[in-house]
């Protein structure tokens, strides 16, 4: 019989939580550092709705779901909309069903944007495919790798590498800093972030207190396999652009890929990417996740892919059926495609994601609406 136990993120015991990273690092598709107990736990300090759903039969610990729970009997990822990949991380031997697991554990829908499901736990007829992006280092050298980039664009490559230079004669020598430490340079990243989504009318996640939080807590962890981390890039002493997010062994994720608004002419963020791939041995890295969208660049420097699923998990029960119902009707209506539906869709989900209350749910609507008009206005200006 099954059996799950459901708990905050910080109740959970040292057996579990080593369960959970051996079956997280086992290379059975879940060895991104989002799908692990860390992530989890860090979460689990910053918010209070965190819980992980505990599958076990006769004794055995099968399995574990990381999500939010939120009022009537919704789930969202944990840590969402961070959370580029999740999933139930469990044995391979399992015979799990999300259906039951959410049952069990009093949840009657699960949203999810990224799984990982390598076992077959949710039911492949309800999601949509997506496509995330890699650089993966594990079988070439960084100058193979490389090299392999120039070969794709070649005339982009070598603009590229002439900007590189330019900036080191105009500005400074340029180089990168790998594990930065520099807190004024991580707020710096976090302010040209925010003022890029507010420009491009995306939404500011790092506006809630929770977002900024987690990664402040990460970057100010030193040890451990499990951290945050951050990499830069300078002409002289001017910090030129970076990127920060978590680091867990030789792979890292990126969560924030910032710019200085004033070197756009340099294209930075080009040069950082190649500097950043002919640095990875130097810093340990064989795997530097990208994550989903933004395809036009990612594509250019990733030649791995992964595939996640965009959809919803129900519970096998009446709550579960009559949000399948609900379900349904927006998935006819086409929210999971790139339209316009689609796109409401999404953007919704991010605000009700990182947004805790109604009224900053309704302040964060209310402003993406007014920033599209505007953006239409400036694409149709009048006369």
């Amino acid at each position: 019989m099954l059996d799950v136990e459901t708990f905050h993120p910080s109740l959970l015991s040292a057996e579990d939580v080593a369960l959970w990273r051996s079956l997280a690092s086992a290379g059975q598709g879940f060895g991104n550092p989002l799908l692990g107990p860390d992530f989890a736990l860090a979460v689990g300090k910053v918010r209070e709705d965190a819980r992980v759903a505990v599958a076990r039969r006769d004794g055995q610990t099968l399995g574990f779901l990381a999500y939010h729970h939120r009022p009537g009997g919704l789930a969202r990822p944990i840590g969402s909309p961070l959370s580029d990949y999740h999933g139930l991380v469990g044995r391979p031997d399992a015979n799990l069903r999300i259906e039951d697991v959410l049952r069990a554990a009093g949840v009657s829908l699960f949203r999810y944007t990224g799984l990982m499901d390598p076992h077959g736990v949710f039911p492949a007829a309800s999601r949509t495919d997506r496509t995330a992006y890699v650089i993966d280092l594990a079988d070439l050298t960084a100058e193979a790798y490389l090299e392999a980039v120039r070969a794709q664009s070649p005339k982009k490559i070598k603009n590229y590498r002439r900007l590189d230079n330019k900036l080191g004669r105009e500005v400074g020598e340029v180089r990168l800093v790998a594990g930065d430490a520099s807190r004024e340079a991580f707020n710096q990243l976090i302010d040209w972030k925010r003022e890029q989504l507010i420009r491009t009318g995306g939404h500011d996640f790092l506006r809630s207190d929770w977002t900024r939080e987690l990664m402040a807590d990460l970057f100010a962890q030193r040890d451990g396999d499990f951290r945050g981390w951050m990499i830069n890039l300078y002409a002289g002493d001017e910090l030129v652009g970076g990127h920060f997010g978590i680091r867990q062994g030789d792979a890292y994720h990126p969560w924030i890929a910032s710019t200085n608004p004033a070197h756009a002419a340099w294209s930075p963020g080009q040069i950082f990417f190649l500097r950043a791939i002919a640095a990875m041995p130097e810093m340990g890295l064989t795997r530097y996740d990208l994550g989903p969208g933004h395809d036009h660049y990612k594509r250019s420097y990733a030649f791995s892919a992964v595939t996640i699923g965009e959809g919803a998990a129900t519970a096998a029960s009446i709550a579960g059926r009559m949000a399948l119902s609900v379900e349904s009707a927006w998935s006819l209506a086409g929210a999971h495609s790139t339209g316009p539906v689609g796109q409401l869709r999404r953007r919704m989900e991010a605000i009700a994601s990182t947004e805790l209350t109604m009224g900053g749910r309704v302040r964060d609507f209310v402003e993406a609406v007014a920033a599209k008009a505007q953006r239409r206005h400036g694409e149709h200006p009048e006369g």
